[in-house]
């Protein structure tokens, strides 16, 4: 059966919003994982150390931080930098372990994506909430 497209978009709009909104401060400021520019929540990206592609890493928090749109978007995620951010904020070899689950790890199924969606939906609405947005 697969994993549905939809679902995907929806849990991705949500999630992203969620890892900007964890990661700035109560005026939406926050700090590029890999090049530490501060920049507003409109000008970042929920950046993916290892690419969306790979389902098992997709939706994981240590896979995706908040990344000004210059390295994520045309710097292809400044791979060195990232790894070395995951490594600090996670414990030496988490890099490598996000890498192993990537290839080896299982795509979820859709009942998994949508409660994965109600989550981060509540979890958004209670950031928003915090921070009188």
């Amino acid at each position: 059966m697969g994993v549905n497209r939809s679902l995907c978009q929806k849990l991705d709009k949500v999630f992203s919003l969620y890892v900007r909104l964890s990661n700035t401060d109560d005026s939406g400021v926050g700090i590029c994982v890999t090049c530490s520019r501060i920049k507003t929540i409109r000008d970042l990206d929920a950046g993916h150390f290892i690419s969306r592609r790979y389902y098992p890493t997709r939706w994981d928090l240590k896979n995706v931080g908040v990344q000004c749109r210059s390295c994520n978007r045309f710097e292809q995620g400044r791979q060195f930098e990232y790894s070395t951010y995951i490594n600090k904020k996670y414990g030496q070899g988490e890099a490598d372990k996000l890498e192993f689950k990537a290839k080896s790890g299982k795509a979820p199924h859709n009942f998994e994506i949508e409660e994965m969606i109600k989550y981060y939906k509540e979890q958004v609405k209670k950031l928003k909430l915090e921070k009188c947005l």
